[in-house]
């Protein structure tokens, strides 16, 4: 495994991140372009919250946990300045997107705009030293916490009370954000949501027997038999197990550690095309035809969060099945999304394998996933035995 850290450390220093360092910064009104083309040229200038979060996070992270570049910092800045302008509402919510100029295009109904921005607000404040900013962490997650029962709100286009169901990802992202803003909370809040993260994701939406995660339950934690009751997010819920292994590695929980790993390796079992390779974005739990009309398509963020997963899987554990299938997905990943032309990997490909867009960034992808996983599984392979 380890003769793959130079190549996941050349990959994010020397391709990733001059992509985005090129063709990303808007100088002008702040913040950052997402919606690039496979050269780097902007097709759209729209701006989406939860991207802008996101990449301000990556380069401040960066910065305090690599190398203090003071260009990384210059780069977070960018959208840590426009994030505060222009954000959020008169509430403290986020946006969902924004034009260039930063008036509000949609609601903030979305309340992952509200994570992202926190997480970047709290390593940004602690990199610059900004105050300001971790104030702004700190109310954003207490915001968060209050809205967690109906994170839509006001927003919510479901009727109430027929079918009522609370969804996975937000214990999920809870669990990585509680811990990227420990520093700024106090123990007994970390202590109390990190508990209630770990019991959501590993009691209540992990299936003891099948070892599959639900996407979405009652209330009560019951399975329903509906489109949204049925959805398995393989790629999903193998990027939950890494955050439960990080969660785990705190306390050297070895039961947590074990368990996250078996569930990263059913997942990807369970997910995996064995036709054409390449792990499946949506499955129906009973074999029924997915909501889904994108379920047979192979996304990048799946690929590099089982990459991680699974580097952490057998550096924690030494399991060879983690090795055998980190060659495995690595292979595909390399020969299908990376663009060793001009930078940076494609984003969605057919159950085939092959490219539907060209772009290398849009409303959902940006400087996140490709970044994030080169430096974990770059760092993650420092700590193998030579």
């Amino acid at each position: 495994m380890k003769e793959y850290l130079e190549l996941y450390k050349t990959a994010l220093l020397e391709d990733v991140l001059p992509f985005w360092d090129t063709h990303s910064p808007d100088n002008e009104y702040g913040g950052y372009f997402s919606c690039l083309d496979r050269q780097g040229n902007v097709y759209d200038t729209d701006k989406f919250i939860w991207l802008q979060g996101r990449q301000a996070w990556t380069y401040a992270m960066l910065y305090q946990r690599l190398e203090n570049r003071p260009e990384w910092l210059k780069m977070s800045k960018l959208g840590i300045d426009f994030l505060k302008e222009f954000g959020k509402d008169q509430h403290g919510s986020f946006y969902f997107s924004m034009t260039r100029e930063g008036l509000p295009l949609v609601q903030p109904y979305n309340i992952f705009s509200d994570c992202f921005a926190a997480m970047a607000f709290s390593v940004y404040g602690q990199a610059a030293g900004d105050d300001e900013s971790l104030d702004l962490a700190k109310r954003t997650f207490a915001n968060i916490l209050a809205r967690q029962e109906n994170p839509k709100g006001e927003y919510n286009k479901i009727f109430p009370g027929t079918r009522p169901l609370k969804g996975f990802s937000l214990p999920m992202i809870l669990s990585n954000l509680c811990l990227e803003l420990e520093p700024l909370l106090s123990k007994s809040l970390v202590e109390e949501t990190l508990q209630h993260c770990k019991k959501e994701v590993m009691e209540v939406f992990l299936d003891r027997e099948s070892l599959l995660i639900y996407e979405n339950l009652s209330p009560e934690g019951k399975k329903s038999d509906s489109f949204e009751g049925r959805l398995i997010n393989p790629g999903h819920g193998i990027e939950a197990m890494w955050f439960m292994m990080d969660l785990a590695s705190r306390t050297s929980d070895r039961a947590l550690i074990e368990r996250a790993k078996e569930v990263t390796l059913r997942l990807l079992e369970y997910g995996w095309d064995k036709e054409f390779g390449g792990i499946f974005y949506f499955l129906d739990v009973m074999g029924k035809p997915p909501q889904q009309l994108e379920w047979d398509q192979k996304l990048w963020w799946v690929h590099l969060e089982t990459l991680i997963a699974l580097a952490k899987g057998y550096q924690l554990t030494g399991d060879e099945r983690c090795r055998e299938w980190f060659v495995r997905v690595h292979e595909y990943s390399w020969h299908h999304f990376a663009d060793p032309e001009h930078g940076e990997w494609f984003g969605y490909l057919n159950r085939r394998g092959e490219m539907l867009l060209q772009s290398k960034g849009g409303k959902w992808k940006g400087c996140f996933h490709v970044p994030r996983a080169l430096y974990q599984i770059w760092k993650t392979m420092e700590k193998l035995p030579d």
